[in-house]
This record gives structure tokens, sequence and C-alpha cells, in this order.
């Protein structure tokens, strides 16, 4: 039982300081914090408060909503008390039985609250109104009918535009594990399957890569986060997927990849992040979105293929089976590269016998004459 849950909380730990150790996550979130910002360039989020708003979390968005409605209730239920103050509307200032208020039935703060309430949602009970006795009050109606519209204008759209994002769309989409690196074509490629859950596509995807690794330059300058790009193609390309059923994208690694001075029993020591992006546009909505995943090292499993998971059933109809999505199966492979590379080198230098060429003796005469 401790053996247990030892390897258990050691693959915890594992796992959680290969979350930190990542900039992208697996879902495509970025783990990067910024230090020292100057204060005058925190007022620019204020400057664009529409982004601001949509890159909140829900709590801290609804927190806002909450305090807005309930700030902008309880500030205007202070100005409809002070009006029937200074107009000595109130119970404690004995009004005649012919004093005409400046608004009906308001008694204190609470009943100024109320109003104020029926006034901004437009609920009209109809218990308290505004006379024509007071210019003031009619003045302080209008200005807050066309302030609640503002806010529930301002509420509703933000609302409706974090639910409608384009990164929800990108929910949909998803990525295998694990990569593997195997032989594809005759040559020695590094695969990663990626699948539609929607049935409706994504119009014009383009998929591509970013090796994250640290580098030293000649100059001995050390570069924290150098990316260098790697390109992932497909049977049909990599542009205008017919993105229907799950595809396998791979990156041919040959002397121009950053993968190619890599081996077998080496890879597991380097230290790098493959970013995966794909980029599209929504069928349904028009908008483009963008979906990410990362892989280090340990996630990058040499020798190994994906298990096959579209079918055909005996009605004619295409199965996609996802319970095999992220299923490998090994098989054989170069150690790397380079000696891929070496051997088809060497195959070309050999040469080969023509069967079909014959040797015949010929018989030469030399006549010589003295």
């Amino acid at each position: 039982m401790f053996k247990y849950f030892r390897n258990h909380f050691v693959s915890h730990f594992t796992e959680c300081k290969r979350r930190r150790s990542r900039l992208v996550s697996k879902d495509g979130r970025c783990n990067i914090e910024f230090g020292n910002v100057e204060e005058q360039s925190r007022f620019v989020f204020l400057a664009d408060i529409w982004t601001t708003i949509l890159d909140l979390r829900w709590r801290y968005k609804m927190t806002i909503f909450i305090s807005a409605f309930l700030g902008s209730w309880f500030l205007f239920s202070l100005l409809w008390y002070i009006v029937a103050y200074v107009h000595q509307d109130l119970p404690e200032f004995n009004p005649s039985a012919n004093h005409t208020p400046c608004v009906d039935n308001i008694n204190g703060l609470t009943s100024a609250f109320l109003f104020s309430l029926e006034t901004q949602v437009t609920i009209g009970y109809g218990f308290r109104c505004v006379t024509e006795q007071c210019a003031m009050a009619i003045f302080l109606l209008i200005f807050q009918s066309i302030l609640g519209v503002i806010i529930n204008s301002f509420m509703c759209g933000a609302i409706l535009a974090k639910i409608s994002r384009p990164k929800k769309r990108a929910k949909t989409i998803t990525f295998s594990k694990n990569a593997v690196i195997s032989k594809r074509g005759g040559k020695l490629c590094l695969l990663i399957r990626v699948a539609n859950l929607r049935k409706s596509l994504l119009i014009g995807s383009h998929i591509y890569g970013k090796l994250l690794r640290t580098t030293v330059t000649p100059e001995g300058e050390t570069i924290i986060l150098d990316q260098v790009s790697v390109d992932f193609v497909v049977d049909t390309g990599n542009e205008n997927l017919f993105f229907i059923s799950p595809l396998t994208i791979y990156h041919i690694i040959d002397k121009k990849s950053p993968f190619f001075h890599m081996a077998a029993d080496t890879i597991l020591q380097q230290e790098f992040e493959l970013v995966v992006f794909l980029d599209g546009t929504v069928e349904s909505t028009s908008a483009t979105c963008q979906v990410r995943t990362s892989y280090i090292a340990e996630e990058v499993l040499w020798g190994y293929r994906f298990a096959p998971i579209v079918s055909k059933t005996k009605e004619g109809k295409y199965r996609v089976d996802f319970h095999n999505f992220s299923k490998t199966v090994e098989v054989e492979t170069p150690h790397c590269a380079f000696c891929l590379y070496n051997e088809k080198d060497a195959k070309a230098k050999i040469g080969y016998d023509n069967l079909g060429f014959q040797l015949q003796e010929v018989n030469e005469t030399i006549n010589t004459k003295m």
C-alpha cells in the first residue's frame, strides 16, 4: 500500500513539474507571467476595456456585472433620496395634505432603492412614480434610464461575445496525447494525430509548428525560448484541409529538420518543447480560431506509429473509433535520421550485376607477313 501511494505521489509530482516547465499546456493555455510592469502600462488595459472584460474569467466577470448593477441602483437611490429630502417629501418633515412630492411613496432610503431598481430595469409596478412637480426628478429619471440601457447593452454584449468566442470552438479540436517517430513513405517522420469532434468543418485550415529550446549563439548569448519553425504536412498538403475525419500530420526529418541530429537513445536527454498550431475559420460563424498544444521530449515516442481508427461498416458508413485515437503500435524504425540517410547513400553506391549481359569469347587470328 505504501509503495502504491509513493508511486502515485511521484507520478503526480512529475506531472506537475512537467506542467510548470511547459510554455504551452496540452489544452493550449500559455504558462507565462509578466513581472515589473510599469504602473502607467497597466492603464492600457483600462483603455481597451472591452478586450479586458472578454479575457476575464467568468467568476471575475460576473462579480463585475453584479457590482455594476448593485452599485448603480444604490447610487441612484441616494440621489432619489436627496431629491425627496431637499423637496421635503419625507414623512419626518410632516408634509401637508395638499403637498405634491417629486416622487410618490418614497418614505426613506429603502423605498428610494426600490424606486431606483424599478426605474433602471423598467419594471414599472405603478406604486411609485415621478410627478411633474420637480424638473430635477424628471432629469434624473431620464439620465438613469439612458445609463441603465447602456449598462444592460454592455453586459449582454460582453456575455454573448464571451460565449461565442472562437476559442470555444477550439475545445472540439483534439490532438493525440503523444507524438511518434517512424518511417512514412520511405522517410523518417514525426507524426501527430488531430481530430475534429464536430461535423462542421474548419475552412482554410493551416498547420504549423514551433520548436522551443535553449540555444547559445556563437557570441555567447543564451536564448531561453529560441523558436525554430517546424513544417507539418498531410498527404494533401498543409492548407485547405478536408477536416471531416481525423488526420495524421507529419514532419519529415531531413537535414533541415531540428530533429535530424536526435536519436532514439538521446531524444529523452533533449530539452525542447514542440508547439503545434492549427488555424482555421469556423464554418458556422466565419470567425477565425487557433488551436494549439505542445509536446515535450517524454511525449515523443521513437519507433511507434498510430493505430488505425477509421473503418467502414456493412451499411457503407465510415466509422471513427476514438478509443484508439492516441493508441500507438511499435514498429521497426531506424535508430536515427542520419543512419537512414547513410543507409540510402550506401545502397546508391553498390553495383548490381546485369543478368541479361552475356560474355562472348572472340577468337582473333593475327596474320603477320614478313
